[in-house]
Formats: structure tokens, sequence, C-alpha cells
């Protein structure tokens, strides 16, 4: 092969070490064969010739050690050796505390599975193989061993999945090094041990003292409490004033009483104080005799100051969660980014994520298996939800109740869900106190400096079954024979100090009695009945109050200003041709005569609420937009795709305003705003589902959070949900948002629920739900917001309707009502069908129909009893009250409406329903059968055509 320029040694400088064996392996593959190279090193062989040791590279350099290209090769295998302990050390890492012995992994860390001896190591250089090696690591074999003891002991890394070069080089560098994080002193080590004999001991105490009732305990991963002591001491040295943590059972009492300080006492009488196992033998609630649901001890949460001298360094909160396990994970993610954000000026809010940090603790077996967790960790960094990283803690006892892990997940850890959003990963033995204590420290730092999430798969086991009445040898009796011979985690760790002479066997006997005495202290307290609640704040019965009406009028002149600052675009900014003719025709709209539609009015109702001071936040599926195209919140420059909020700038705002567009998942996004709601109670947040039936993904927060948090844990939240409802054709799942369903959950006035008509309305209950912001009779707000309604002319508003008046629960049909006296038939409907009743009646309006009256129910929960009453009682010589809904009959309001309207109905008035029959399915998927039977609905409603009566079977 003829060469064209001579070797020059510029060109092969890049290429050194395994790279270098790597080009000479290429050059000879191109010297028998040029066509089997890609063609970069076609080209680069035949302008520069032979690599610098290819064999008539005759001005070649020869490398320090002899050997020419075998020992380039062998440096090729050591580095691939380095490469697999980094990648792969895990599998073989001696993380797990019942498994002792060999791992199959472990043969490809060995040198001799590389073809590579003792003496090729220690003969080879460490900077061949390693880039930047520490100074004390002179020869490959050096450089193997530190790797082996770096990445497969107690503490194993999975970091290869993370594909940013920063941040892959930080991680590694963490693992391989000798003094980050800095490893504990030993009055640390005393500390931990100190604190590992507090959580065993809690543990025994209830499992000795009350017998045979559920606590769910920690043991076979107590280190999850000093893990957490970590934490919170280096958040609070970090700067954070707010930790926000959520877990589910499985420990929950030790973190509770070490970790957010709730008294032992206060423990020990919710357990003494329990329901009576035989008249209540589910798990109950030890509220029921108190007037209020409440919730079992260990799904309660708690909030305690951390303090230093007098001044509060931190406050740490536990969220309360239900047994679904992972749901509150996005609560807490919401919690933190409200702790992080100031909402006090205009414009965006101000997110600065030192100001608090969220931990999460997740079940192995939860973890991977409810999808909750995956839409979570999808949020994580998105523009509208980060929140500067989530510490995750995944509690691994490698068991889901009784179900083995190889039946609850497709995957090889707990944790690989993880590596699809590039989280780093440590697995950590639960049995080795001082591995775990440096995850938490490396996971630390990690948020710090690149501001994301991480995983510690603490793996440990269950001491006892599910729960402490189970008995888990019957399913899994090899695990508890090894779990029964199996040493706790502080006797190993006492052993391991003992050995290294920093305490004695009486040192360890001393801490044990004092644990005990504090326990036996706080128990004969609980006794006598002279425990207080100390400074962790719990639960308190809940007191119904009655909402105040609040005036939402606004002055026609600011609304006029509003509107014209709201049609202001920065110079040189562009909108959409199209858009901006859209925008344009609201320039008149609060002129007599005009109309207002329901987008403007919405917006309207957010400017006046930010210029009373109200914070609001909105997000949703295509909310900036609207998925209707109506709202146009954030307008995109059709040029530069800059992008301008007109609430942005508006002036005398005093208050922020964020609206994101939100992934598509309802189930972690509703959550999220559930959390941010409730930890910052004074904003006024708005969740928006695509279409109303999408909230049945999100079901866990609706019944579980929304409906029942304020019963089970006092819980305040006025957080509005809008979801789009209306029957116009487009099938079962664009049809119904399931208002059914809401008005079964309602009840205690835990919130409101409506199902409007026009834009006026909207805009005064907008405003009486912000004001309501902060105040201890909010509620959560749930609206069957309009679909076709949007546009439809007949619920426009005028000025006039904004500037002056209320939100009205019950509306007359104001087509009607000139000879109350004369109406037989009144109708009670609610939402898109009353304005398809109006048009009917538009188009008749020549007929006689002063037999007919029509009440539009506005507010459906709390149901207005006292309103819908006034109106019947002007109705002397009424036969019937008819419900019209446009939802099939086992569905909509009727089942909720039906007794309510029988108990306010004069005596011999019957109740009746029309609308679609009882149906499995919320619509019909066909245009002609959806616009047949609406129809029907509307004739038969009227009593228009009795031949449409006769044909078509009665849905009575």
């Amino acid at each position: 092969m003829a060469v064209k320029e001579p070797y020059n040694e510029s060109i092969w400088s890049k290429y050194h070490g395994p790279n270098l064996g790597y080009i000479q392996e290429k050059y000879e593959q191109f010297v028998k064969d040029p066509s089997s190279v890609e063609h970069h090193y076609r080209d680069l062989f035949t302008v520069s010739g032979p690599p610098p040791l290819a064999p008539d590279a005759v001005e070649a350099p020869q490398p320090a050690l002899s050997g020419g290209t075998e020992w380039l090769r062998k440096a090729v295998r050591a580095s691939k050796l380095i490469a697999n302990i980094r990648i792969y050390g895990h599998m073989a890492a001696n993380t797990d505390p019942l498994e002792q012995g060999n791992n199959p992994m472990a043969k490809w860390l060995d040198y001799e599975t590389y073809d590579l001896t003792r003496e090729d190591l220690i003969a080879m250089p460490a900077s061949l193989i390693w880039e930047n090696a520490p100074p004390d690591i002179h020869t490959a074999w050096d450089a193997v061993h530190r790797m082996l003891q770096a990445y497969t002991q107690t503490i194993a890394y999975e970091f290869g999945h993370v594909h940013d070069e920063q941040e892959l080089r930080w991680l590694n560098g963490q693992a391989e090094s000798t003094s980050s994080p800095a490893p504990l002193n030993n009055t640390e080590r005393k500390e931990l041990l100190n604190r590992l004999i507090q959580v065993e001991q809690f543990e025994t105490f209830l499992h000795k003292t009350f017998v045979g009732q559920k606590r769910f305990s920690l043991e076979g991963n107590d280190a999850l409490v000093p893990m957490l002591d970590e934490i919170v001491r280096a958040a609070a040295h970090d700067g954070a004033e707010h930790i926000l943590m959520g877990m589910a059972h499985r420990g929950r009492l030790n973190v509770l009483a070490h970790i957010l300080g709730k008294p032992y006492d206060i423990i020990f009488s919710e357990f003494h104080h329990s329901p009576n196992k035989e008249l209540f033998p589910s798990e109950g609630s030890m509220g029921i005799n108190y007037g209020w649901t409440g919730d079992v001890k260990y799904h309660l949460g708690a909030d305690r100051a951390v303090r230093e001298g007098e001044t509060v360094r931190t406050r740490i909160t536990l969220a309360n969660n239900p047994s679904h396990l992972e749901f509150v994970n996005p609560v807490v993610e919401g919690f933190a980014r409200a702790a992080q954000e100031d909402r006090n000026s205009p414009g965006l809010p101000q997110l600065d994520t030192n100001r608090a940090m969220a931990v999460l603790m997740h079940g192995d077996a939860a973890f991977p298996g409810e999808g909750i967790v995956a839409e979570t960790l999808n949020i994580g960094k998105l523009k509208g939800y980060s929140n500067g990283g989530t510490v995750h803690i995944i509690v691994n006892n490698r068991i889901g109740f009784t179900t083995e892990s190889e039946d609850s997940r497709s995957t090889h850890y707990a944790s690989d869900l993880a590596k699809g959003y590039e989280i780093p990963i440590v697995h950590v033995n639960a049995d080795d106190p001082e591995a775990c204590i440096a995850a938490v420290r490396l996971a630390s730092a990690y948020r710090n400096q690149f501001k994301k999430d991480f995983v510690i798969d603490l793996i440990g086991y269950r001491r006892h079954g599910h729960n402490e009445m189970d008995d888990p040898e019957t399913t899994q009796p090899i695990v508890y024979g090894k779990v029964r011979n199996h040493p706790t985690v502080y006797r190993v760790y006492a052993e391991r100090l003992q050995r290294d002479n920093i305490i004695t066997a009486d040192d360890v006997k001393q801490m044990n009695l004092e644990a005990e005495k504090v326990l036996q202290q706080a128990y004969d307290l609980m006794k006598d009945g002279k425990h207080k609640n100390g400074e962790t704040k719990t639960s308190v019965p809940v007191q119904r109050e009655a909402s105040q009406p609040q005036s939402t009028a606004v002055q026609l002149e600011q609304l006029q200003q509003i509107n014209r600052e709201l049609l202001t675009v920065p110079d040189g900014f562009k909108v959409y041709p199209k858009l901006e003719r859209i925008l344009q025709r609201r320039k008149d709209a609060l002129n007599d005569g005009e109309r207002i539609d329901w987008a403007l009015a919405e917006t309207l109702a957010f400017a006046t609420i930010l210029k009373d001071g109200t914070p609001i936040r909105l997000s949703g599926q295509d909310s900036q937009r609207g998925t209707f195209a109506h709202r146009h919140l954030v307008l995109h420059d059709s040029e530069t795709g800059g992008l301008f909020s007109p609430l942005h700038q508006l002036s005398g705002a005093k208050a922020s305003f964020g609206v994101y567009n939100s992934p598509l998942s309802e189930a972690s996004v509703l959550g999220y705003e559930y959390g941010y709601n409730v930890f910052a109670p004074e904003t006024f947040v708005i969740w928006e589902a695509q279409y109303g039936d999408f909230a049945n993904a999100a079901q866990v927060i609706i019944d579980q959070f929304i409906a029942a948090g304020r019963a089970k844990w006092t819980q305040r939240s006025n957080l509005t949900i809008l979801l789009p409802h209306g029957y116009e054709g487009q099938g079962p799942e664009h049809s119904s948002a399931r208002l059914e369903r809401y008005l079964q959950l309602s009840a205690e006035e835990n919130w409101t629920v409506a199902n409007l008509s026009s834009a006026a309305q909207y805009f005064h209950l907008l405003r009486r739900q912000a004001a309501l912001c902060g105040k201890s009779d909010a509620r959560p707000l749930v609206i069957m917001a309009p679909k076709s309604l949007i546009r439809n002319p007949r619920s426009t508003s005028s000025g006039a309707e904004l500037a002056a008046g209320e939100f009205q629960p019950v509306l007359p049909e104001p087509l009607l009502g000139g000879n109350p006296g004369g109406v037989t038939r009144l109708v009670v409907c609610s939402g898109k069908v009353t304005l398809d009743l109006q048009t009917e009646l538009e188009a008749g309006k020549d007929q006689d129909w002063s037999w007919l009256h029509i009440l539009r129910l506005e507010q459906l929960y709390p149901f207005p009893e006292r309103e819908l009453a006034a109106h019947l009682s002007a109705l002397d010589s009424l036969t019937e009250i008819v419900w019209v809904q446009e939802e099939p009959k086992n569905m909509g309001g009727w089942s909720y409406a039906e007794p309510r309207l029988r108990a306010i109905a004069p005596q011999n008035v019957k109740v009746q329903y029309i609308g679609r029959p009882d149906r499995s399915s919320p619509a019909s998927g066909y245009a002609d059968v959806h616009t047949f039977e609406q129809r029907r609905i509307v004739t038969e409603a009227l009593k228009l055509n009795s031949q449409v009566q006769a044909a078509v079977p009665s849905s009575r």
C-alpha cells in the first residue's frame, strides 16, 4: 500500500493508550482489506500512513514498555476491565444483607477473565487505563483494586445510564474518591449507633406493649432514620427553609417519632385508644367518636420546626398519605415548588430551588408497580414543575405484601425505572449504616451541584410480615428462616465499633437502657393522661363552616381599562395574524350592546384577581392556548417564536401569574397542583383537564386527597378543577366529565360542584373562589367547564353583568316566568342542556309557554335548597317537576338531585326524569344517534311533538 506522506507525529498525537491499540487493529484490518474499514479510517491511513506502532512505521516512536502490539492489546483489555467494573460492579457488590456469597457477575470483574496476569497489571502504568488517576494509584494493579473497592462493596453505583458527560465524570469521581463524601468521625459513629438503638427499641416496645396491633414496622431497614437525619442536617446547612417528605406506611411511625419529633406518648395514645378490634376489625379510624372521620395513625403526617436557638432553621413536613402508596409523590413535589416560589410580584413567580427540598420514600414493589411514580419522575425537569431535584429512597425489603420480586416487576432492580430519566442510582446495604450515610451525602452533593433527582436503593429486609399480625413464613419460609437467624443492624454495627475500639459492650448496654427508659416514661405519661402534643402539629377535628358571600362585581370602567391593556403587545411583537383578528374582536366587547364570551370573562376574572393581590397558577394539557383554542394567555411571536403573556404586564397587578402546559398526565399533575395549593393556600390554583373524561386517570387524587383530605387530615385546599363537559356528539371519551362521581363524593361541605350556563356566572364564581384563598372556609371547586358553550352566543354576557351582581346558584330561564301562577311544569336542568332548551324556546317564541318554567341549577353542591324553594313557592299551579339532562339516567345529576327535589316538592307534585336511559357507556359514538337522542330530550322536555314521544320508548 502506497503512502502519500511520511509519518507525521502530530496527526497521531490524539491517539494514546487503548485508543492507540484500537487504531493499530484498524490499520491491520486496512492492510488486509481497505474496504473493510470505515471511510474516514481509509482516508486517514491513505494520507498519513501506518500509526506509530505499525510494523512498517520506520519513524514511529516505541512504547516505554516492550511488547509492541500485544502489549497494547493488553492495555485495551485492562481498560475494558476498568470500564466494566464501573458499569457492572453493582451486580457483584455486597448490597444484600441476607445473601452473602458468590455472584455470577464476579467473573466479569476478574482480570483473569480478560487474559491478564498480576504481572501484566503491575507492569502497566495506571495512566494508560485510568485518565486522571489519583496520585496514589501508580499501576494498573492499583487501579483495578481501587475500582473494586469503590464499586463492589456494601455501596454500589449505577451511573452508566447518565448521558451528560460532566455529570458522569463528577459521579464517577465521587465514587472513586476515598475522601468524598467525607467519612464519619468517631463521635458521629457513636451517635449513629445510638440512633439505631432508638429506632429498634421503639419498634420492640410497640411490639411487646401493643400486641397484635398493626404498625408496619421499619425493622430490617432501620438505617432509614439516620439517613433522614443526615438529609435534614445537610439541607439545613445548605439553607433550605423547608424539607418536604412523603412516604407510605412502612416505617412511618418511626419516622414520625424520630424525624418529625412526634412525642412517643402521643403515638402510644393512638394505639391505646384504637377502636375495639372485635367491633372494628378493619384498619378503621380512631376519630369516629369525635364527629370527623380522621385516619389511621400510620397514614398521618406531621410538621416540625428545627430550631437553632430562638430561630427556626428549617421546617420539616411529612405529608399525609392514604394506602395508595405512591400517590403522595406529586403532592410532595407540589409542596416543594410552592415553598420555593415567591409569588408577590407581577409576572412569573420567582423560583429559588435552594429554599426547599423534597424527599420521597418508596416501596420496592410500589416504585416499579405504580404508574404514578413514572408520571412524577417525568415532571421532575419540566419548566412548570421542576424543583431542583428530589432525593428518592427506595425502602427495599424485597417483597410486596407476600409477593416476591420476580412476580412484581420485570426489571432486575426495583430502581430500574429511574434509568429512563437518567437519574443516578446508588444501591446500599441496609446493614452498613456508614455506607447509608455516605449514599445520602453523595445524593445531597449531587442535588446541590446539578439540581436533579437522585435515587438511593436501600436494600434490607422485613423482619415481620406485611403487618405484625401476619405470619410471613407461610409464603416465604426460606427468607424468614434467614431473617430469624440474622442479627439486627444495631448489633451488627455495635460489634463493628467494638472491634474498632470506639465503644465497649457496657456503652452499648447503657445506650439500650436509656432508650428503654425514655419509652417507658412516655408510656407511663400516656397512661396517667398527662401527655401533651408538644411542638409537632397533627390533625385536629374539622369544624363545618359556612362560606360567606363575597362581593365579586368589578366597576365597568376598570374592566374596560383592563381589556385595553390585555390587547396591547410590546413593540415589534408579531401576533399570528389570524389570532390577532380574533383577539381584536374583544376590543369593544364591554361596550353597550356588545357581548363577552367565556374566554374573555375568564381573562378579565384573572386580571382582577391579580389586581386584588391573589397569585394565580393554572396548569393542564394545552392550558396556555386552551384545548379549544379559546384562551390564548400566552402569545407566540409569529416570526421569532418569542413568548408574551399580557397578564404579566398588567398595571396594578400585585401578584404573580403562571400558566403552564402540562405533560400528558392527569394523576401526577393534579396531585402536584393539590400539593402546591395545600402548601400555598393563598394562591388561586387551577387544574384543567383537556377533556373532563380524562380526569378518570386522576381518580385516586380526587377520591383520597381532594374530596376527603379535609375530613381525614384537616388538610385545607381551595383548588379549582375545570372539567370540559357536554354532549356534542364526540363520543364516549369526549362528552362526560362524570358529574355523578363528584356529586357522590359530596358531603360535609367538602367542595363546591358547579355546571354553569353563562360567562358572567363563570366570572363571578372564579372571583368568589379566589376570594376564599387562604381563608379557613376555603373549599375546592369542581366546574363542569364548557366546550361548545365557549363560543355559543347564548352563553355570552354583557359588561353590566360583570360590573354588578354576584354568582347565582339558581338562575331562572330569562325567556320564561312571566306568569308563574299558570305554570304546571317546572323543568330543572344544568349546564349545556339549558341553552339547548333556550334555543328551542326562542325558535317557538310565538307559542304559548305560560304552562312552563325552567330553572338552571348552576351550583349542584352544596345543593341550593333555599333558592329552589323560593322559586317553587310562587308556582301555585305546579303539577310536575321534571329533571332534564343530557347524560344517561345512571349518570349526570339525576340520582343526586331526585331525592332532594322530592324533599322540597309541594305535595302531590310529581318528580320525573327526561334524558337518556341507563347506559354502561356515557355517550354514543355515532353522531346521528347523538343528534336524534338530543332532539328527543329537548322535544320531550318542552312537549313539542307528541308523535316523537309515542315513537320513542320512554326514558322515565
